[in-house]
């Protein structure tokens, strides 16, 4: 089984990567914060794999950080997510907030993933809630979380960038570009300002 991966990044596409190492090019599949963080092509780049075998396929999913890699493999121990739907999970919600989400029993916001129904953000609550709360690289995960308002801003706006059919790490960007450069903006001018983020 392959875990570990180090080469060069030869090709590069939303959820896919084709990774030479030493000459042998291996296709990794990856959640967009992994492809977003890979650097562009060329670039060096080292990946924690999860090596997936069927019967008829033989696929890698490849992880910047452990924390993606335990999701990763913890999402797909639950009845009705496979491997293409828990890289869509990672893709559309941070480790963080996933793990928060789960330990709240938050079904909005899980059900805000696409591809995440009701019946399936119940069985991700149901079945991972009590095994997310020691998991590496999330620490304090098991505390309810304190929301300022920034946070409570920026929330409302990725809810709204989301809802406008923005992915969320392409909304995450825009936001987080916007807040650094804008004091305190109301939620109107901070949605307006994080579109022109976009469409630079």
């Amino acid at each position: 089984m392959i875990a570990f991966l180090r080469g060069r990044v030869l090709d590069k596409q939303p959820n896919l990567l084709i990774v030479d190492v030493q000459g042998v090019g291996y296709r990794v599949h990856v959640p967009l914060s992994t492809y977003y963080d890979v650097g562009d092509e060329g670039a060096d780049v080292a990946l924690h794999v999860h090596t997936h075998v069927r019967e008829e396929a033989f696929h890698l999913y490849g992880f910047l950080t452990t924390i993606e890699q335990e999701l990763f493999e913890r999402l797909i121990t639950i009845s009705g997510i496979g491997p293409k739907l828990a890289v869509a999970v990672l893709s559309g919600i941070g480790p963080r907030e996933l793990v928060n989400a789960v330990q709240h029993g938050d079904v909005a916001r899980l059900t805000g993933i696409p591809g995440v129904g009701r019946k399936t953000a119940e069985r991700m609550i149901l079945e991972l809630k009590d095994r997310l709360a020691h998991l590496h690289g999330v620490p304090g995960t098991a505390e309810t979380p304190s929301v300022d308002p920034g946070e409570r801003l920026r929330d409302d706006l990725l809810s709204a960038l989301q809802n406008l059919g923005y992915h969320r790490p392409l909304a995450e960007r825009a936001v987080d570009a916007m807040l650094s450069s804008t004091s305190e903006p109301s939620f109107e001018d901070g949605l307006r300002a994080a579109l022109r983020e976009l469409i630079r």
